[in-house]
């Protein structure tokens, strides 16, 4: 019986004689690329990418990772394309926009997502690196797709095909277009025309650095994990206290550090929208609605293990900071303080006391980590 992934590895066409390559064939793929919705194409040697190995070890050593995972967990495998593809040569890089005009719901209490996640960009980026799959594979190369996956350090390999440079933000920035992009491309044993690195033309601009809520950017291009939102929306556990206030009403990621970037706001380059998009949820909605259903809203989203639990954790966050101590409010906290799960047993007390609603506190608990949150709760917010 033939495996599961046969049908892929079926789809290279075997061609007799010389297989197409050089200049003149990467002119017919850009083409392809470009009809097919991508904004910027470029090519990188599939060669080892030892200058980010050698920056994720950087990383690890001064313990800046905060049990991040992803492209940090086999460090040789994402920077060594050829145990991706066998045989190699060439690395297709490619951009899709992903910014689109302002949008609001409307919601009373809205918890923000993240631009990137507004609507699923993934799935057109893949469908759009796949035309350029197909004519590869049409014509005898072997090609794979990887978007959005740990097998390949994606920022790197766009750096090293000329599509941008690294900004201060650790964004790659596309001239005269800004960091609103995601990045996709196809490891292929074609022989391409290799492009060069371009210049990095944030000059002495920081603007990024003083506008990321919590001082995540270590040095220009190295972010704290153990600082960043964006991370720490997405990690399990308790959400590290010195940072709950500056989450804000966040929800999903960050935008802070792109939307300061004078290059993305300046020109960052509009998509058409096939499909809906959501900027925010309501929050009261996120606490009350049962788990199918809160999942099936964040289906595109990284939560960890799948479990609705760190959504409804950042959200008793955000009640905390943006809520009003109305007899609704208090009732989500009364339900939360009672809570099977610490972790959020743990976040309603520091909710309820950010919004006075003392009398929902409880003296004691069984677990440890309420137990710790009793111990240092805040105080009332400023604006109550």
């Amino acid at each position: 019986m033939p495996s599961a992934n046969s049908s892929t590895r079926k789809k290279r066409r075997i061609v007799q004689g010389p297989l197409p390559g050089g200049a003149q064939y990467w002119e017919q793929l850009q083409r392809i690329g470009l009809d097919a919705g991508l904004h910027s194409l470029g090519v990188a040697p599939a060669t080892p990418l030892l200058r980010a190995r050698a920056a994720i070890e950087d990383r690890k050593s001064r313990d800046l990772v905060n049990g991040m995972q992803f492209t940090f967990r086999n460090p040789e495998r994402s920077t060594t394309p050829s145990l991706t593809v066998e045989g190699a040569q060439s690395i297709i890089v490619a951009a899709r926009s992903y910014y689109t005009g302002e949008h609001d719901e409307g919601l009373s209490m809205p918890a923000r997502i993240a631009r990137y996640a507004w609507m699923d960009h993934q799935t057109e980026l893949k469908e759009s690196l796949r035309a350029v799959m197909r004519q590869l594979r049409d014509d005898g190369h072997r090609a794979v797709v990887f978007a959005d996956d740990n097998s390949v350090v994606d920022r790197e390999v766009a750096y090293n095909a000329g599509i941008g440079w690294f900004g201060k933000n650790a964004n790659i920035l596309i001239p005269g277009a800004g960091s609103f992009f995601v990045l996709g491309c196809i490891v292929t044993t074609a022989e391409l025309p290799l492009a060069l690195p371009v210049e990095d033309s944030c000059g002495t601009c920081t603007r990024c650095m003083p506008a990321c809520p919590t001082d995540a950017i270590a040095s220009p291009g190295v972010i704290d994990a153990n600082r960043c939102l964006s991370w720490l929306l997405q990690k399990p556990g308790v959400f590290q206290r010195e940072y709950r206030e500056a989450l804000g009403n966040r929800i999903y990621g960050c935008d802070d550090c792109q939307t300061s970037c004078p290059h993305t706001q300046r020109w960052s380059v509009p998509v058409t929208v096939r499909t809906s998009i959501r900027t925010s949820l309501d929050v009261q909605w996120i606490l009350a609605t049962d788990d199918a259903s809160l999942m099936k809203q964040c289906d595109g989203w990284y939560v960890h293990d799948r479990n609705p639990l760190w959504i409804r954790r950042n959200a008793l966050i955000i009640l905390g900071n943006s809520a009003e101590p109305t007899s609704d409010t208090a009732a989500i906290i009364d339900r939360y303080v009672q809570s099977t799960e610490p972790v959020l047993r743990a976040h309603a007390v520091w909710a309820a006391a950010r919004l006075g609603l003392t009398s929902l506190i409880p003296v004691t608990d069984d677990h440890e980590m309420v137990r710790d949150e009793l111990a240092h709760l805040p105080t009332l917010r400023s604006n109550l």
